[in-house]
């Protein structure tokens, strides 16, 4: 049959589409059919050829081969981002055009990310990511295959292609190891409930937060049976909802559902973030605002943006203390975040201190337990016993390492051990923690966990997915569950501790290698210091090159510019020795400190200034391990 080519308006052919052949009168005589038949083959001839011609011409403009374009008249001439370190013109070997890329740059673009990242691989130092990993020949399989983890861990649900049942295995784990109450039951509100995380403890933090908000701020979750709506201009009613509630703020207390979020100085920026997108009142915003020059804990009343921290990067305790004294005094519920291995210099807050401290002054201002009502559609009043406190403890790394370092100090292998942060202590809430740090994977990770008593029930229960949409994100991904779960079961609590003191000891080894480096080689102040029981080492800062190299983490504290060095299971005493001899070159470090600073004021300068009214939070975009 026939064919012609049916052409967009910007010239691409869309389809080849049958022609219409034209009826043909039966009066016509034979010798007129055959004519016209010899006619319409002609016709339909010229038609092939032309259509051909015109494929021919869209295929040579286009540079299509084997059906892929290679067409490179799109690309910029020049790359609109800069380069990763090491692969020189990454923009246009990356470059993906319309029609796809053929094999050859394909394989081209492939064979470069490898390379590169194998290279990066070895010289990684700088984060808290462990790339001693080993699940390809076991779990290969699953990157062809789609697990999804959607809703609550503890049901099942329709999508049944998820790894649940070995989530709920991982969570058992860890709530074993931090001292809560196991196995999760909904009827047993002591019992722990938690969830693996997509992200790393970001996404922990963010749902420990807005669950704060919500349970200090006095919502609750009520059934509507009222629900209605219109379709085609009648009115339908719905199914039961579930709906929040705002419990009414009493006449005498105007701030009791007005959550103030305490956090060090040395607290993850994701933090600073979650205040910010969940719109939580932090001490530094209010105080600026309503009590202006009255803050304890400075001589001139002003008030610094975080809680301060020691110099080893813990919070101080004394200085929370006194600024939760003034917030609980005017009637304030106080959220408290707190770090178990601070993001730079690996500092441990401690916890049970701040218990200590801050349960005198909450049971003195009604908060360490309290009443919170509601009235229902017919004005009866229920009673709802909560604290007026939630303590959040981000464990990134240390919740997962310190155990095990607690057991070798039981055990009488380590002379210290971390301060005690766990479910433990009746006054923690939750607590989140990494998974690609400690454990290894490929991709970020971890977990969130809390008691069944502090859980917010979901604001809905969709039918679409079958059980309870009770964690942060719709869809979660199992692969992350499966994967922890097969590194726990390869290694045995005596595993984890030998591992722990093989970390601990690599990180004094390195610790003692930059002090050589600066007292008996170089002979100069190259800022060596390690906090206790850190797996990370802090010194003067590298240059970009060393810094690409190494992959190494840079903050400026104090007016002095600092890289630091994170012991991860894959690191060894050849690559620290590496990074050792390369920092004894000419023109290892960064620019002094006199020239940064001098750059910073300009930045600065020019920057726009904020006013001194309406502050609400600090929010951080360099440091703590945010830039390179």
């Amino acid at each position: 049959m026939a064919h012609h080519l049916q052409t967009a308006a910007n010239g691409t052919p869309d389809a080849i589409l049958p022609l219409k052949r034209k009826k043909t009168d039966s009066t016509i005589s034979e010798a007129r059919s055959g004519l016209l038949a010899k006619e319409a083959v002609k016709h339909a001839l010229k038609e092939y050829l032309d259509i051909k011609l015109a494929v021919k011409h869209y295929v040579d403009k286009h540079h299509i081969v084997d059906g892929i374009s290679t067409d490179s008249s799109d690309e910029p001439e020049e790359s609109p981002y800069p380069d990763p370190w090491g692969i020189p013109n990454a923009y246009h070997i990356f470059y993906l055009r319309q029609g796809g890329l053929p094999d050859w740059r394909r394989a081209r673009a492939i064979a470069t990310a490898k390379e590169y990242h194998a290279q990066q691989k070895s010289n990684f130092l700088g984060y808290q990511v462990n790339f001693n990993l080993n699940y390809e020949e076991e779990f290969g399989s699953y990157l062809n295959t789609h697990v999804n983890n959607i809703g609550d861990p503890f049901q099942e649900g329709n999508l049944t292609v998820n790894s649940k049942f070995m989530e709920r295995a991982v969570l058992d784990y860890y709530a074993a190891l931090w001292h809560a109450k196991w196995p999760h039951s909904d009827t047993d509100l002591d019992s722990y409930w938690g969830f693996t995380l997509t992200m790393g403890s970001t996404e922990g933090n963010l749902y420990g937060m807005w669950n704060a908000r919500d349970y200090l701020s006095g919502k609750k979750i009520l059934v509507d049976t009222n629900a209605w709506t219109s379709k085609k201009g009648k009115r339908v009613k719905l199914p039961p909802r579930l709906l929040y509630h705002q419990a009414s703020t009493p006449i005498e207390s105007p701030f009791a559902y007005t959550p103030i979020a305490f956090f060090s100085e040395d607290s993850h920026y994701s933090i600073s973030k979650c205040m910010t997108m969940l719109e939580i009142r932090t001490f530094y915003a209010e105080g600026r605002e309503k009590y202006p020059n009255q803050c304890p804990i400075t001589d001139d009343g002003d008030w610094p943006a975080e809680v301060p921290s020691d110099d080893g990067g813990a919070m101080n305790i004394h200085d929370l203390a006194s600024l939760v004294d003034f917030f609980a005094y005017r009637g304030y519920p106080i959220m408290v975040c707190f770090n178990y291995g601070t993001t730079f210099k690996g500092a441990y807050d401690d916890v049970a201190l701040a218990c200590e401290k801050l349960q005198p002054i909450l049971e003195k201002y009604g908060l360490f337990e309290r009443k919170v009502s509601w009235q229902d559609d017919n004005g009866t009043t229920h009673n709802d016993t909560r604290t007026g406190f939630w303590f959040h403890v981000d464990g990134a790394l240390g919740a997962a390492y310190m155990p095990y370092i607690e057991m070798a100090y039981c055990g009488g292998l380590v002379d210290k051990k971390g301060p005690i942060f766990d479910f433990r202590l009746p006054m923690v809430h939750s607590i989140a923690m990494s998974g690609h740090k400690w454990i290894g994977s490929p991709a970020p990770c971890g977990l969130y966990m809390t008691k069944t008593k502090y859980q917010m029930n979901p604001p809905e229960i969709p039918e679409y997915i079958g059980t309870p949409d009770t964690t942060f994100a719709g869809s979660r991904n199992g692969l992350s569950a499966i994967l922890l779960w097969d590194n726990i079961a390869r290694h045995s609590y005596d595993d984890q501790i030998r591992k722990s003191l093989h970390l601990e000891n690599m990180a004094i080894y390195t610790e003692s290698s930059l002090r050589n480096l600066q007292e008996e080689v170089l002979k100069e102040d190259l800022y060596v210091a390690r906090t206790p029981l850190a797996l990370t080492v802090r010194f003067k800062r590298a240059n970009d090159d060393l810094c690409k190299k190494y992959s190494l983490s840079n903050e400026d504290l104090e007016g002095k510019r600092y890289s630091h060095v994170f012991m991860m299971e894959h690191v060894t005493t050849e690559l620290v020795d590496a990074l050792v001899e390369d920092l004894s070159k000419e023109g290892a470090f960064a620019p002094d400190d006199t020239v940064a600073q001098a750059k910073a004021a300009a930045m600065v300068e020019a920057a726009l200034r904020a006013p001194t009214s309406n502050r609400l939070s600090l929010v951080p975009t360099r440091g703590r391990g945010f830039h390179g």
